[in-house]
């Protein structure tokens, strides 16, 4: 007959309770990964910029030499431009579209009032190469605000190419494919406007997700993102920036941006 000794269950006992330790937490929600994902559409410029490349001073004061600017999205809503043009801001991007699911909704109040007030202006696509392809997100792009004309105050659109937000940094593509992408969505711009589309992007996140890709420079303007008090190495080809994104704590809007040039030097970008 079997003898029962104490304490010969509770290992068992520890057992089964672990076990179900272990089933309730892996059924349980995770809330802090659901909050690190931001809703579909809301991505904007720079949004990844201070997460992987950290903050690094602000540059000294140029606006001799060169022109301040601002980029803005359905995060600003309607903004107050004669604040803007008072305190000295003289261009603007204004987000229109993201992928083919997206279009800004203060996208008429930000393009069109920024033109009132006396600014040239722009628009700008937030590329998500995981779900269409580059000449469909031009299209896209091309039919919902970010076209352009040759009126002396339209720049040409401007490729928004990044950390994706809301997945893998470079979109799940390999490099050579991100290469083609981007190629592609450049070459439908041009074919429907006429215009070769800027390219606003981290050198970070063009070494690691092109593999530091040269073969835009030639054509393409660029547009840093460098929240530092030097613009910092170029992505490979560029000799020199157009654009600069240097902050994201600037006033009334936060994103601000120091154009390589006086006025005279936009106004010849949106002639073409």
């Amino acid at each position: 007959m079997p003898v029962h000794r104490p304490g010969t269950a509770r290992p068992r006992h520890r057992y089964l309770a672990g076990l179900l330790l272990t089933t309730l937490a892996l059924l349980a929600p995770h809330p802090a990964t659901a909050a690190e994902t931001p809703p579909r559409g809301s991505a904007h410029m720079g949004m990844g910029v201070v997460q992987h490349d950290g903050r690094h001073g602000t540059p000294a004061d140029t606006r001799a030499t060169q022109t301040e600017g601002v980029d803005v999205s359905s995060h600003q809503g309607n903004v107050a431009w004669s604040t803007l043009w008072n305190s000295g801001v003289r261009w603007a991007y204004a987000k229109a579209t993201e992928g083919t699911y997206y279009t800004n909704p203060y996208f008429a109040q930000q393009y069109n009032g920024s033109y009132n007030v006396g600014m040239i202006r722009g628009a700008y696509h937030f590329a998500t190469p995981d779900t269409t392809s580059g000449a469909t997100q031009a299209d896209y792009f091309v039919d919902h605000g970010g076209g352009w004309s040759r009126d002396g105050k339209t720049l040409p659109g401007a490729l928004d190419i990044e950390w994706n937000p809301y997945g893998a940094a470079c979109y799940g593509k390999t490099q050579t494919a991100m290469v083609t992408w981007i190629r592609d969505f450049l070459n439908r711009y041009k074919a429907r406007t006429g215009r070769d589309a800027v390219i606003y992007t981290a050198t970070s996140w063009w070494t690691q997700c092109t593999g530091n890709h040269a073969g835009f420079a030639t054509t393409t303007p660029l547009w840093i993102a460098r929240y530092a008090s030097t613009v910092g190495t170029l992505p490979a080809g560029w000799q020199y920036y157009t654009m600069w994104q240097y902050t994201s704590s600037g006033p009334t809007v936060g994103d601000h941006n120091k154009f390589n040039g006086a006025l005279d030097r936009v106004q010849a970008l949106a002639n073409g």
